[in-house]
């Protein structure tokens, strides 16, 4: 059924329980994900978003719950990927009169999808007025596409920003408050880690330009995952600290080990760490989860990474990593490597080249082992491992606290 919003604001997407992987096989989604879509009603009806390509139905359904589809005057497309523009043939379907709105950057992207002969583009200031409703048009170029843009609802301080402020997370309630909160705090970072992390410094202007708009916030309801309606600020602050770098006392471990020698390395530098009372996870590929993984380096301040040496390099899956840390491009964090190796090495001072390429404040370890670590060896990883946790902690000591973001 729809679940209204605001006044005359109704969330009319779809809930896919089953989708387990985004972005191709990139991002996992084991809570999978929603699609979210509002329809205005007012003089003229409006519906922002649409949902995914299979859930078209879904979708009408609940629009014709709430009013005739035929209604809707204008589909507002604020960002041009198929899981969010995909039913937009099947609303101008029943609505052939719709006029899409959507950036300007949206008419090349929908322009190739679509073909949409009545598609127009809107800017930063245009507004559309509904009736006693007025939609005003904020551009978020790289938030996550060139062509991402907001919607913000007056009089119902309502922002509908897409994909920024989302989570992929499959409920039957419709409203943060309403969801268990760890869930949710984890799938926000996880979200922000593996999509939003490359553009943060997009992220950072982006909330400095709409606090200068004095536009106040009451519900920031995204395209993925649920809608912050309580205290929404809590959600903008998180973006504007994960976007900062602004990190905490935590050390990530992530190793790939081939017979169990870089494993014991990894063993040996966590006791470091944790004997200067700094927080360490421990990560083994691939048995723990990529995305997960990404998700918990957000806020981490070290990332301690090792792999045993195949081939003259690194093994497969920590490779595949070291790729999305090159990608993502996090920043003010401390990194260094560790491994093993038989007869020719190779792994770690590759690990190493990887981390510089990736962004992060370099520190040698010198812990590139033959065969087996031994005993002598294993002391210094620990050793190592304290070293590292209090450069952690001085990091993150010195670090300035960002400022606030726009008001909600």
């Amino acid at each position: 059924m729809p679940v209204q919003v605001a006044d005359n604001v109704f969330w009319v997407g779809a809930i896919d329980w089953n989708r387990r992987d985004f972005h191709g096989y990139t991002y996992t989604t084991p809570r999978g994900t929603t699609y979210n879509a509002y329809l205005i009603l007012d003089d003229e009806v409006a519906l922002v978003d649409t949902v995914a390509p299979g859930f078209e139905e879904e979708m009408l359904e609940r629009i014709s719950e709430v009013v005739d589809p035929g209604r809707i005057r204008y589909l507002i497309a604020n960002h041009g990927e198929i899981d969010h523009s995909g039913a937009i043939p099947e609303v101008l379907e029943h609505a052939p009169q719709a006029e899409v709105l959507c950036s300007r950057k949206g008419l090349e992207s929908l322009g190739k999808y679509f073909d949409l002969p009545g598609l127009r583009s809107v800017a930063t200031g245009d507004m559309l007025t509904l009736g006693n409703k007025t939609l005003r048009f904020i551009e978020a170029p790289m938030l996550h596409w060139p062509d991402s843009m907001f919607t913000y609802v007056e009089p119902d301080r309502l922002l509908l920003p897409n994909d920024a402020f989302g989570q992929h997370l499959a409920t039957s309630q419709r409203f943060a408050d309403e969801v268990n909160s760890g869930q949710l705090w984890d799938e926000a970072a996880r979200y922000y880690a593996n999509i939003l992390t490359p553009f943060s410094r997009m992220v950072l202007r982006k909330l400095d330009e709409v606090a200068r708009m004095q536009i106040e916030i009451a519900t920031i309801a995204p395209s993925h995952g649920v809608i912050w309606r309580q205290d929404p600020g809590r959600i903008v602050e998180a973006y504007r600290r994960w976007a900062s770098g602004q990190a905490r006392e935590r050390v990530l471990i992530v190793y790939e080990t081939m017979w169990g020698s870089t494993e014991q390395l990894a063993e040996a530098l966590a006791e470091g760490v944790m004997s200067e009372g700094v927080e360490v996870l421990v990560r083994g590929l691939p048995m723990a989860d990529r995305t997960d993984v990404l998700g918990e380096l957000l806020e981490a301040k070290g990332l301690l990474l090792g792999s045993s040496t195949h081939n003259q390099g690194m093994l497969l899956n920590i490779a595949a990593f070291v790729e999305d840390l090159k990608g993502l491009r996090f920043t003010g964090k401390i990194g260094a490597a560790f491994g093993s190796h038989g007869w020719a090495g190779g792994a770690v001072p590759d690990l190493e080249e990887a981390l510089r390429e990736a962004g992060f404040d370099v520190m040698t370890a010198d812990l590139a082992v033959r065969w087996a670590p031994s005993a002598e060896e294993l002391a210094k990883a620990r050793e190592f491992g304290a070293h590292f946790a209090r450069e952690v902690r001085r990091s993150v000591m010195e670090a300035v606290p960002p400022h606030h973001g726009f008001e909600a």
